[in-house]
């Protein structure tokens, strides 16, 4: 299908264009070239073109007093989003992983991380070994979209095609993909399709019909996705990322905050179309729990959020803000968690105000997408502590079991595996002192309702998002994992994903949950008929007490501690511990 969006290389130079309906005319302005008028092609399209070649910077005048870069620009140039963008040819990288197919969903072991906080490009390409060794099979990469200043969680892109260049070039990105297919790893790129940033998306100003006005959102008026125009935007931008640099995945974002919900089918279909003969996966984010969006082939899993929201106050006790909805009677809720998928399928939300969600039981446990901690959850805290500042260290570990052996899809948090010690805090590198200002204040006025911050004095302790300070705090210290305790820690993740790829990712193909009960206030037991017939039986206790239970006849995968499966088969199950049983019948 051919692209409407962004410059199409060729002999002569390039051609170049941009859908600007809210503009009369519109000129092309190429580095060292006299301007040259574009020509309107109709529906409010303009098109020119010039004698430019790979590396060449342009923008466009849109009006006589505002130039603005390519909102489709495949990279930003020097002056970042706000500057001319730069003329890159894809199809000129010399690519070595042509044997790659990608990996199967079901083999799935996913590590989210933050490019910038890992030493851009080429220090994550520089982790990818020990990932390796660590039992991770999928690295998935937060936001890439060119944003404004040096520092963004990557929520704030402007240019959706253009990798930003404070982590490095797109070559660079590039070559961590290919490295990272050579070691067997595949990598996801999480792409945000409901809005743009506040800050350079010039977009308004030149092609006001890309929004619609009637539908307000957190960051104006929404995206309006029943415009064509729009619709090839992001199907473009979706492929860009699978194609040119070959990703074997995609993490769509927050996807209820787009209104017309039947485009995320279309997207889904016109990927499956056009990428073709190896492995891509589509996992969502997805508020609205739309177990329907999974059970047709287009969308591999979502993100089990209300998993994680279940599981975070069985671990530290905390009920504030939307925890509310999940702590009470915690284990009966992960109950339906583990042998259901989601907590919320149709039922009113407290914290909503509304229902929310579908039925869910039907889907296999791989539709899931199973995690303990993650950007969001770490960095939307307001000191972003990590659990392994909150919880007791033998819950966690029996908590970490749970999520490593589970037949839904696991997935790590950049430093999870050792208990890293660094928090991940909100931040961002805003030039314009007003727009910093106000993300600051707002960021404080955001807690002003929890006990904790509720005197201003302790909300003046919250991290300025847009203070250097705030980012440098965030990046992890790899080398602690080498150092006691957090050796340790290691080292059990390290076990246990060692044998969730010997026991139960080759048996997850056709697997289905069987059912699960809460056996205590933090107990539950739970069961999954495995794809070749076996049973896959786990018995977790994040309490401190012991809890009347009993299973046995199965082959122990694990014990928290030696001798609980002894216990569980005495009619025991221990305090903080998780247990593992395989039947064969």
């Amino acid at each position: 299908m051919t692209n409407l969006w962004g410059p199409v290389i060729h002999q002569a130079g390039a051609t170049f264009r941009i859908w600007a309906p809210s503009s009369e005319a519109v000129s092309l302005e190429v580095e060292g070239a006299a301007p040259i008028p574009m020509t309107a092609a109709g529906g409010g399209w303009f098109t020119a073109d010039a004698p430019a070649r790979p590396g060449a910077t342009y923008s466009f005048r849109t009006s006589p007093d505002l130039v603005v870069p390519d909102p489709a620009a495949r990279a930003a140039g020097p002056g970042g989003v706000h500057g001319p963008s730069v003329l890159v040819d894809h199809a000129a990288y010399p690519w070595k992983d042509g044997a790659w197919r990608g990996r199967p969903w079901h083999e799935t072991v996913l590590y989210e991380l933050h490019a910038g906080a890992c030493g851009g490009y080429s220090g994550v390409k520089a982790l990818l070994p020990r990932l390796k060794e660590l039992g991770v099979t999928a690295v998935e990469l937060m936001p890439l979209a060119a944003f404004p200043g040096g520092r963004n969680w990557g929520y704030d892109g402007v240019q959706p095609f253009a990798p930003d260049s404070s982590y490095g070039t797109p070559d660079e990105l590039k070559s961590l993909v290919e490295e990272a297919h050579a070691l067997g790893l595949s990598v996801f790129v999480d792409c945000v399709f409901n809005h743009f940033g506040p800050d350079g998306a010039y977009i308004h100003a030149y092609a006001k019909p890309f929004f619609d006005e009637g539908i307000h959102t957190p960051w104006g008026a929404a995206i309006d996705f029943k415009k064509p125009e729009v619709r090839a935007f992001f199907e473009e931008c979706a492929i860009m990322w699978l194609r040119d640099y070959h990703m074997d995945g995609l993490r769509l974002d927050a996807v209820h905050a787009i209104a017309d919900q039947p485009w995320l089918d279309v997207l889904a279909r016109r990927i499956r179309s056009e990428i073709t003969g190896r492995e891509v996966h589509l996992v969502l984010e997805n508020e609205g729990n739309t177990a329907s969006k999974l059970t047709v082939g287009l969308y591999d899993a979502q993100w089990n959020d209300d998993g994680h929201n279940v599981l975070h106050p069985l671990l530290t006790g905390e009920r504030e803000g939307y925890y509310e909805d999940f702590a009470e009677d915690g284990a009966k809720k992960l109950a339906r968690v583990l042998g259901e998928g989601f907590l919320f399928q149709g039922e009113e939300m407290p914290h909503l105000g509304r229902p929310r969600g579908e039925p869910s039981a039907h889907l296999p446990p791989t539709a899931f997408v199973l995690f303990l901690q993650n950007h969001d959850q770490v960095g939307n805290r307001a000191m972003g502590e990590r659990l392994s500042a909150l919880a007791d260290p033998a819950a966690l570990r029996a908590a970490a079991a749970l999520l490593l052996l589970s037949p839904q899809v696991p997935m790590l948090f950049m430093g999870e595996e050792w208990g890293a010690t660094a928090p991940f805090l909100f931040f961002t590198g805003f030039e314009d002192p007003k727009l910093a200002e106000a993300v600051k204040e707002g960021r404080r006025k955001e807690f002003a309702h929890f006990k904790a911050f509720q005197d201003e004095a302790a909300r003046a302790r919250i991290p300025d998002p847009n203070d250097p300070r705030t980012f440098d705090a965030s990046r992890p210290d790899f080398d602690e994992a080498a150092r006691p305790p957090h050796d340790a820690v290691l080292a059990h993740h390290k076990a246990l994903l060692a044998l969730r790829h010997a026991e139960i990712i080759p048996r997850l193909k056709g697997a289905m949950a069987e059912g699960a009960e809460a056996i205590g206030p933090a107990a539950v037991l739970a069961r999954w008929r495995m794809g070749d017939g076996a049973r896959l039986t786990i018995a977790t206790n994040f309490g401190a007490d012991p809890v009347t239970a009993k299973a046995s006849g199965g082959r122990m995968l694990f014990e928290g501690n030696p001798g609980d499966a002894a216990a569980l088969s005495g009619g025991t199950l221990t305090p903080r511990t998780t247990i593992a049983l395989l039947d064969p019948s």
